[in-house]
């Protein structure tokens, strides 16, 4: 009798043990699979889903998310767009625990460039709202080029058509310190 307990806690003792391996093994590879894991693959499992993003200029910015890509995200917020790279952004609201991985090596590398480069080519009116915590200027106007790193923009009074003489000057904003540019999705700025 007593042969047979021992040998039924020397069974439950290596049935533990292989638990706690098994289990720390899936623990080990899910920290490994989350190394991998990129800001754009969360925001992409919750696309079509409200979302609240927080900017380091101070100000935050709601609505539906429409797009994720590489290195920014595109809200719909009423009657607007909002493209927000994910470099102005501090915080985020909305996101679930789940991600999804971009499966479209093109899609994957379309980056902020090519989204102000298609902005530039519409000639859309834009609100353009440059800051950091030092503070926010927001600028009217209309891109006119979009070099690598950087963005030409032909500031014009809210509702002007984008003429020669309706610009007020030509800002040239680092893309380091874009916070937001909000288009129109409609007729309305």
């Amino acid at each position: 009798m007593r042969w047979d307990a021992l040998f039924t806690d020397l069974e439950s003792q290596f049935a533990e043990a292989d638990r706690l391996a098994f289990d720390a093994e899936v623990n080990e590879r899910a920290r490994a699979e989350m190394v991998g894991l990129e800001l754009s693959d969360r925001l992409r499992a919750v696309l079509g889903c409200r979302l609240t993003v927080y900017l380091a200029a101070g100000e935050s910015f709601s609505g539906t998310l429409s797009h994720a890509g590489g290195e920014a995200l595109v809200l719909d917020e009423g009657q607007h767009q909002l493209l927000i790279p994910y470099a102005a952004a501090v915080r985020y609201v909305g996101l679930g625990r789940l991600s999804l991985a971009e499966t479209s090596s093109v899609r994957r590398g379309i980056g902020l460039a090519h989204a102000l480069r298609g902005l530039a080519r519409d000639r859309a009116e834009l609100s353009v709202i440059i800051g950091n915590a030092g503070g926010v200027v927001r600028l009217a106007g209309v891109i006119d080029r979009v070099g690598k790193d950087y963005v030409d923009l032909a500031v014009l009074t809210p509702g002007e058509v984008r003429r020669g003489h309706h610009v007020n000057q030509i800002a040239t904003v680092p893309f380091a310190a874009l916070a937001a540019i909000r288009s129109l999705r409609t007729s309305e700025l």
